[in-house]
Order: C-alpha cells, then sequence, then structure tokens
C-alpha cells in the first residue's frame, strides 16, 4: 500500500474512530438524562444494593461486595437520590462498549470495531439495564475487559496483559460469581483450538489466574465468617427440586434471549453456529464463539432442569456482539444492521419515554409494566404515617417489622431518615436474606413494633405474640394497574418458644 493510500486509510480510520466516540457520548448523553427524568422507584433489588452501600464491607448474603461499592461512591459524590444510585450503571457500559471496540478492531479492524461498540451500546439488554443498577453492569465491564486481555496475551509475549487480566478475573468475581463461566470458556476454547493450548505452558496465564483468586480472597474470608452465606443463596437460585424436566422454561429462556440481544443478531447469531457446525469456522470466530456458546447451552439447560433468568446468560454477548458484527461486515450484510440498529434504537426511545412516563399508563390487559417498580414511596409515606400516630398517642413503635425482602429493602430506602429501626422477622434455622443476617428482630426487643405485610395477614406471624392487633388495611397505588395491599398490624410480647 503507497504512502498516499495509507494516509488515506488512517485519516478513514480516525474519522470512523470519532464517529463511534460521537456516538457514545451521545447515547451517554441520552441515558443520564432519562435517569434524571425517570419516573420509577428504585426495584426492591436496587433499594437493597443501595442500604449495602451503606456499610461497605467484602461481602453480603446474595453478592459479591463491588455493586455496594459502586453505589457508596457514587452517592458520596451526588447524593442518595435515585439518580445518583443508578448513575454508575450508563457509566459503566459505555466504558464496556469502549473494550467491545478494542476487541473488534484487535480482531477484524476498525471498521468493525466501532459497529461492533456501537451494536452492543444499543443492545436492548443493555438499554434496560442501563436504566437501573445491577450487578450485571460490572460484570460485563470486566468479562469484556478479561476478554481483551486474553487476546492480547495470546497474541503477544509481553506481561502487561497479565495483570490486566488477573485484575479483570478479580473484578469480575467481585461483580457477581458468574465471571466463573470465563474459566469454562477458557477450557471450551483451549479444546476447540489447539494452536493456543501452548499458553496454558505460560506463566503468564497462570500469574493472571492466581492475581485473580488473590482479589476474591478477602470475600472468601467474609463468606467463611458468615458460613458461606452467599454460596449457599447461589446454590438456592438454581433450585434443582421437585420435576427436573420444565422444556417449557428452557423454550421460555431461549425466546427472551431474541428480546435481550435483539431478534436480528440473535437470529444471527443461531445462523452462526450452525454454518460452523456444517462448514467450520476461522480462528478468530471459533475463539469468540467460545466465549459465546457455552454460557448459553449451560443456562439453557439449567432452564430446563429447572429456571433461568433472561439475564443468566448475559456475558455471552460480549463476544456475540462482536461475532455477528463481525460476520455481518464481512458478508456486506448492511441492510439487515441497519434494520438491526434502527430497531434497537427505536426500542431506546421507547423505554426512555416509558420510564419517563412510568405510572401514568397501562397495557392494554390493565397492568403496569413497571408496577414492582412503583408504589414504594406511597409505602413508606403511610408507614411513616403510622409511626406518627403511634408517637403523638404516646406509645410509639419501636421498630418496623417487616416479614418480606422487598419491604424490608424499600422501607430502609425511602424512610432512610426516619430514627425508628426497619428490622427483618427471621423464622428458621438460617437467615434467608441479608436482612434476617444482619437486622434480625430479636426476642429482646421491648415493646410495640409495627408490622409492616403486603397482600395479606401473617397470622402464623401474628401467632407468635402475646398482643396482636390490626390498626388498618389499606390499598396503595402501584401505578397505573392493580393498587397494592398493606397490612399494618401492632405486635407486643414475643411468645417463648
Amino acid at each position: 500500500m503507497a504512502s498516499g493510500e495509507r494516509a488515506a486509510e488512517a485519516s478513514r480510520e480516525t474519522r470512523w474512530v470519532a464517529a463511534f466516540l460521537l456516538g457514545l457520548a451521545a447515547l451517554l448523553g441520552l441515558r443520564v438524562a432519562a435517569l434524571s427524568l425517570n419516573g420509577t422507584d428504585l426495584f426492591f433489588d436496587e433499594a437493597q444494593y443501595w442500604s449495602w452501600s451503606l456499610n461497605p464491607d467484602f461481602g453480603y448474603y446474595s453478592k459479591p461486595p463491588l455493586i455496594a461499592w459502586m453505589i457508596h461512591t457514587a452517592t458520596e459524590v451526588c447524593g442518595h437520590g435515585e439518580f445518583c444510585v443508578r448513575l454508575p450503571s450508563p457509566v459503566v457500559h459505555t466504558l464496556t462498549s469502549i473494550i467491545i471496540f478494542l476487541i473488534a478492531r484487535h480482531l477484524y479492524g476498525t471498521l468493525t470495531g466501532v459497529v461492533a461498540g456501537l451494536a452492543f451500546a444499543t443492545l436492548p439488554g443493555v438499554s434496560l439495564s442501563a436504566g437501573i443498577i445491577s450487578t450485571d453492569v460490572p460484570l460485563l465491564f470486566f468479562w469484556a475487559l478479561a476478554l481483551y486481555a486474553f487476546i492480547l496475551l495470546r497474541d503477544g509475549r509481553g506481561w502487561w496483559p497479565v495483570l490486566l487480566l488477573g485484575i479483570a478475573l478479580g473484578g469480575g468475581l467481585n461483580a457477581k460469581y458468574a465471571m466463573i463461566w470465563f474459566a469454562l470458556c477458557l477450557a471450551v476454547h483451549f479444546l476447540a483450538t489447539p494452536r493456543d493450548r501452548w499458553l496454558l505452558k505460560e506463566p503468564r496465564l497462570w500469574t493472571a489466574a492466581l492475581i485473580g483468586a488473590a482479589l476474591i480472597v478477602p470475600n472468601v474470608v467474609w463468606n467463611s465468617a458468615h458460613k458461606f452465606a452467599t454460596l449457599s443463596h447461589t446454590a438456592d437460585n438454581a433450585n434443582w427440586q421437585g420435576s427436573l424436566l420444565h422444556p417449557g422454561k428452557a423454550l421460555e429462556f431461549i425466546g427472551a434471549q431474541f428480546g435481550v440481544f435483539g431478534p436480528i443478531l440473535f437470529a444471527g447469531l443461531l445462523l452462526i453456529v450452525w454454518r460452523a457446525w456444517r462448514e467450520g469456522v476461522s480462528t478468530q470466530d471459533r475463539l469468540l464463539l467460545s466465549f459465546a456458546l457455552p454460557v448459553l447451552v449451560v443456562i439453557t439447560v439449567q432452564a430446563f432442569i429447572s429456571r433461568a433468568h433472561a439475564n443468566w446468560a448475559a456475558v455471552s454477548y460480549v463476544a456475540a456482539t462482536v461475532l455477528v458484527i463481525a460476520t455481518m461486515v464481512r458478508n456486506l450484510d448492511w441492510t439487515w444492521l441497519r434494520r438491526s440498529m434502527a430497531l434497537h434504537v427505536a426500542l431506546l426511545l421507547a423505554l426512555v419515554a416509558a420510564t419517563i412516563f412510568a405510572g401514568r399508563f397501562a397495557l392494554p390487559s390493565g397492568a403496569d409494566p413497571f408496577a414492582r417498580t412503583l408504589g414504594w414511596k406511597e409505602l413508606a409515606a403511610a408507614t411513616r404515617q403510622q409511626l406518627e400516630v403511634a408517637r403523638s398517642g404516646g406509645r410509639p413503635f419501636v421498630a418496623v417489622l417487616t416479614d418480606d425482602r422487598a419491604v424490608t429493602a424499600e422501607l430502609l430506602y425511602y424512610m432512610r431518615d426516619e430514627p425508628t429501626p426497619v428490622l427483618a422477622w427471621r423464622d428458621g434455622p438460617r437467615p434467608r436474606d441479608h436482612y434476617e443476617l444482619t437486622r434480625p428482630f430479636e426476642p429482646s426487643t421491648k415493646g410495640p413494633v409495627l408490622l409492616v405485610s403486603l397482600g395479606r395477614e401473617k397470622m402464623s406471624l401474628r401467632e407468635r405474640f402475646e398482643r396482636s392487633e390490626t390498626i388498618i388495611q389499606r390499598k396503595l397505588p402501584a401505578g397505573a394497574g392493580k393498587p397494592r395491599t398493606v397490612i399494618f398490624t401492632a405486635l407486643e410480647g414475643l411468645k417463648q418458644q
């Protein structure tokens, strides 16, 4: 290539990168603006993560600590409102998109990198995730970083990718234990690609693994001190009990992936897998298939055996995005690419509008699509009212008692300036959630407590107390759909067992 052609190519690539960064900046600006106008309350998982962030630790009942650290950092900077709690999500997803760009550019060139980075940033699953705070946000970032570091390790002889890979592995494990699937994908890659097995004899790969293991040690120590609560919860989530044949659940999970990854891109992934089975693939494509398929297959089997949430295979779409986009660019499938991007942008804008107007519309069935994220402020206000009435009557409640993790988390968040403590009812030999572990109702609690229940009266709980009186049952709005029933009960005098 002549020097003039090289200069023109470099100039063209510079314009592509500039357009990519401009597109990411516009997306980030839109998402941050949407967060500031978001009409939903914190979902109870989000509220729970916020409550964890008040006491930074090396572990929590159901998750490793990174999500709490992220929220703690954000709220220290800009406050404890819903906007600040969720703010890390769009920022981290933007950084993940940049790493997707770097992976694709390294493997296939700048144009593919630009398209892959923008495609990932606009995936339906990413657009939904960017409006909430969840453990998948840092997990996807560290998974992408680990994949990029491994590719650099494979293609070079330097040591700096070792540190990058080790930090990514450790960071991912501290975000969500699903990072362990990276080891499975590595094993599949080495089985499928004999030419890369030399890395198994490389001290650099094992050094990176040791760095990652060292970074998760504090969480292991925390779990050891708490009877491995997080690992027990993870095992409970698998739910391998009763009948172990649920083909409908497996089909439901596969169907949901068309929504998470996008219908065109997921169909493209299935087509690539079919062609790879029949015709074989290039080394680069095989590498990405090794990091895209195993988790999808394992979680589909899990869905068939028991159940699986749509996001449990989210890490698959880091490599899958690069693979599908690279294939479409290589085959000049620009029409399908444009349709896919247009569909994803339309879904993004619809989601932004829906969250801004959350609670003001219902589906044709009469249900509010955001019902699970609405009405929690009203519940907290109603609870405050009962506390105030009791205080003004000269017999204040010494605590608020809940028997539901969602209610505990939401009251802790939306009553965060209320001096009356919120306690969790623990009924069993071991805690079932973080609140039963860290703030259980103790028999030594003296004075009346206010039980806040949703749906129906908890008679088995009430019977454990000497005095029990229903104060009021109310219907509280939870968006434009069916209201939420809340029962307030005064309890006093826990009976001896």
